[in-house]
């Protein structure tokens, strides 16, 4: 109850509990499908590369799409006024992870799509992250790390399921000849970038409001990206596809799935949080299934069982630590 509201009737108080309670159940239900969602909006990436880089470079679209998100961010802040991040430091450290998580890893992505390589290969090379991201954390267990970062025997297990998981979804879409020294060097890129970034933001950002982070984060992407496209000699084709592509990849991808991934980090374990990254592959071969009409072979149903048993091992990790704390 707000200061000076403490002579308002009893049966106000009682009907704002129950608001309150309504409001925390939907709280945590959100809570709950945050994972679920940040999945399926982030494996439509693929997806929209295939209807919108035929027609822009790869860092000219990045920079349309930086640019008009910013926008929207504006106008979303500024009618909400939410609060922007209170130190210079964590300005910076919002712009290291913008300049990472998505100049460097979209960045990369879009590049080597563009260079040929397949979105197999790529999807298939960004999935490393989880596994990455594990090992960087058992080369730091011994600098003091909390007990819900640390990777147990359950989650190394999880994780080279997941990773068996993705080979076999990934593998009947890898086409020979497609993977050059240029096409590997700007996907490795890509899977440091996301993989630094995630992890630098979990330590180094405080929490504060996703949309003036997110508006933080771009700014830097921008800035790196600009300079990037300009040295770019082909020019936009304005085509119906590019437009629906450019709308998805500002409203769905960036306001919505980076968004989530920022509020995901700020939550949770890094391990647990990167080991989503495992079921985008097998959610973007259903959807290009539903879209394109590419089959659904026993390899890739099998690879959706390893996966998903991995994430579920993965993710119990942080559970486990959470009850026997409190117990």
């Amino acid at each position: 109850m707000r200061p000076g509201s403490s002579s308002a009737p009893a049966q106000a108080s009682e009907g704002d509990a129950g608001g309150s309670a309504e409001s925390s159940k939907f709280g945590g239900a959100w809570l709950r499908a945050m994972p679920v969602v940040f999945v399926l909006v982030w494996s439509t990436g693929f997806i929209v590369a295939r209807y919108g880089m035929p027609h822009a470079p790869p860092m000219k679209f990045l920079l349309l799409r930086y640019a008009l998100s910013i926008l929207c961010f504006s106008a979303w802040i500024a009618l909400s006024r939410a609060a922007w991040p209170q130190s210079r430091a964590q300005w910076g450290h919002l712009a290291v992870t913008g300049m990472l998580m998505h100049a460097g890893y979209l960045g990369g992505v879009w590049a080597a799509v563009k260079a040929g390589l397949g979105a197999g290969a790529v999807a298939l090379i960004v999935g490393l992250q989880p596994v990455l991201t594990a090992l960087w954390i058992h080369a730091l267990t011994g600098k003091a790390q909390p007990a819900s970062e640390q990777v147990s025997g359950r989650a190394w297990l999880g994780l080279a399921l997941g990773f068996l998981g993705l080979v076999l979804v990934v593998a009947p879409q890898l086409n020979a000849g497609v993977v050059t020294p240029v096409t590997l060097a700007l996907a490795l890129l890509a899977l440091l970038s996301i993989t630094a970034g995630t992890l630098y933001q979990k330590h180094h950002v405080q929490p504060c409001d996703v949309r003036t982070a997110s508006w933080v984060q771009l700014l830097a992407a921008l800035v790196v990206t600009a300079p990037l496209a300009a040295l770019e000699r082909t020019a936009i084709d304005w085509q119906p596809a590019l437009i629906g592509a450019l709308a998805w990849s500002v409203l769905a991808l960036t306001l919505g799935g980076a968004s989530l991934l920022y509020l995901l980090i700020q939550r949770g374990a890094a391990t647990s949080v990167t080991a989503l990254f495992y079921l985008v592959p097998p959610c973007t071969a259903v959807l290009a299934w539903a879209l394109f009409g590419e089959s659904l072979g026993p390899a890739v149903l099998a690879g959706f069982v390893c996966t998903a048993a991995g994430v579920a091992l993965v993710a119990a990790g942080p559970r486990e630590v959470a009850r026997r704390h409190r117990a």
